[in-house]
């Protein structure tokens, strides 16, 4: 059986400990490698590594740190498609997706910030004729970073390209559930060159390894994306150490259509923007609202277009609704369907466990599931479920429906579909929502602040957002 190691001052090594986790497939539901359950012990080793490599990787002429990063960035091209299947046997989504959409993101996330930083300039301020002020931005020092199961190296690297970047080390550690491109990715660091402890990587639990990095004392900046429930702890934590906190959690979004859209162009793609990665996309659209006027429209074409997606081995081509990423995360699925019908709710299609024949028969399979009949606060309309579920709800006016769109504790990502740009502008000015997106879904560009509002986190990642998370800015002021 294959085992993960973590990456520790340049090297693979097991944990002190030299116990294993067992890493399940979800396509199958068997174990297929382990990983080590590293602990405090195997943190203080990733810190100690960190905090030696930060007196030269920081010093280091920023040039110097692009090309390393760069060439990172080429290795994971290069490896696309082994890549690709690697995240697809961890984390259960289809190998097709995994090499058009998480591989190449991860490349280009090393890419962008070892470009950026090249571009990356402080300001300077005339003071008539008293003095000038410019600000420097000197990198931080040690910083955390916690990455989730859902998009696993393409969030990896999302956080960690920054703070290596802006001349920090990294004591990171990758979501158990999906270890395996993580691990890989210390492979590729390896062969690039990145000097030992720059990046340090350690496997385990979130309380064993997790927590350790979070009440570090010599960590100074924690980045975590995951569930809003971590999030609050992590929080309660670092604040009174005074760290520096990024946190990207959960999200529950509106996914607004006015009867006055592009009526193909919304119905598919909300079918992507409700199922894509089995609707384990923090992004995803969990919450439809149609204009009363095309509302029956609507639902006859959405759930048509539900019910032909290809449910099935995320190794064959065609397949477009792969397994969900762990038994526990499909059970806590299918009891918010059962929660959905407890509380008057209609299935319209979906909400069965799939046995698919050959390899995948135990594997963690469910139909993609639509749902009407629901109260915009009930549980279902309210709570993340993070899975492939949706609702359907109908309204008549704007006001109505920024209401029922605003009335969660999340505030993550709306997307509105109107052809109406007043209406467009009105409504994402409205919107609790750090992202808006109007007549599409998912478009990124990465200089752009990406992050949410209420309980959806705090900060923003993307572009100079990042670089400036990731220094420490002094401003020094000379007279003339």
């Amino acid at each position: 059986m294959d085992k993960i190691f973590n990456y520790i001052d340049g090297q693979l090594v097991p944990s002190k400990s030299n116990k294993w986790i067992e890493n399940v497939e979800p396509a199958t539901g068997q174990t297929y490698s382990l990983i080590p359950d590293s602990d405090h012990e195997d943190v203080e080793l990733a810190f100690s590594s960190a905090e030696e490599a930060f007196k030269e990787w920081s010093q280091k002429p920023v040039q110097e740190r692009s090309d390393i990063m760069l060439k990172i960035s080429s290795l994971i091209e290069e490896n696309k498609a082994f890549l690709a299947e690697a995240e697809s046997r961890d984390n259960g989504k289809p190998v097709g997706l995994a090499k058009t959409i998480d591989i190449p993101r991860a490349a280009s996330n090393m890419k962008f910030f070892a470009t950026g930083i090249l571009h990356y300039a402080s300001e300077s301020h005339q003071l008539n004729d008293v003095a000038i002020n410019y600000t420097l931005r000197k990198p931080i020092g040690v910083v955390g970073c916690i990455s989730p199961w859902n998009l696993p190296l393409y969030l990896f690297t999302w956080k960690i390209a920054p703070a290596l970047a802006a001349g920090n080390t990294v004591v990171a550690k990758p979501s158990e559930i999906t270890p395996m491109t993580a691990f890989l990715f210390s492979e590729i660091c390896i062969e690039a060159g990145l000097p030992k402890g720059v990046l340090n990587i350690v496997h385990g639990y979130g309380p064993k390894v997790g927590a350790p990095i979070t009440e570090h004392k010599g960590i100074k900046a924690i980045s975590f994306t995951g569930g809003t429930k971590t999030g609050e702890q992590i929080a309660k934590v670092a604040a009174p150490m005074f760290k520096k906190l990024s946190l990207e959690l959960g999200g529950k979004n509106p996914n607004i259509i006015f009867d006055d859209c592009n009526f193909d162009k919304a119905v598919s793609t909300s079918v992507l923007s409700s199922f894509a990665n089995q609707g384990q996309i923090c992004l995803c659209g969990s919450r439809i609202f149609v204009q009363e006027k095309i509302y029956e429209k609507f639902k006859a074409e959405f759930v048509k277009k539900v019910q032909n997606l290809t449910i099935g081995d995320p190794k064959n081509k065609d397949t477009k609704i792969g397994a969900l990423v762990s038994k526990d995360h499909i059970e806590k699925v299918q009891s918010y369907i059962e929660l959905a019908k407890q509380e008057g709710g209609t299935i319209l299609t979906g909400g069965k466990i799939v046995s698919i024949e050959g390899r995948c028969k135990k594997g963690y399979f469910l139909e993609p599931t639509v749902i009407e009949g629901l109260s915009y606060d009930c549980r279902t309309n309210q709570e993340e479920i993070f899975g492939p579920v949706v609702t359907l709800n109908t309204f008549q006016t704007e006001d109505e429906v920024l209401m029922y769109a605003n009335s969660t504790p999340y505030g993550l990502s709306s997307t509105v579909w109107t052809e109406n740009i007043t209406k467009a502008n009105r409504m994402s000015k409205a919107l609790d929502a750090g992202i808006v997106w109007v007549n599409c879904w998912l478009v990124r560009d990465l200089r752009t602040p990406f992050g949410g509002v209420k309980n959806s986190g705090v900060g923003r990642e993307g572009g100079f957002n990042a670089f400036n998370f990731f220094t420490e800015q002094t401003n020094v002021c000379i007279s003339y």
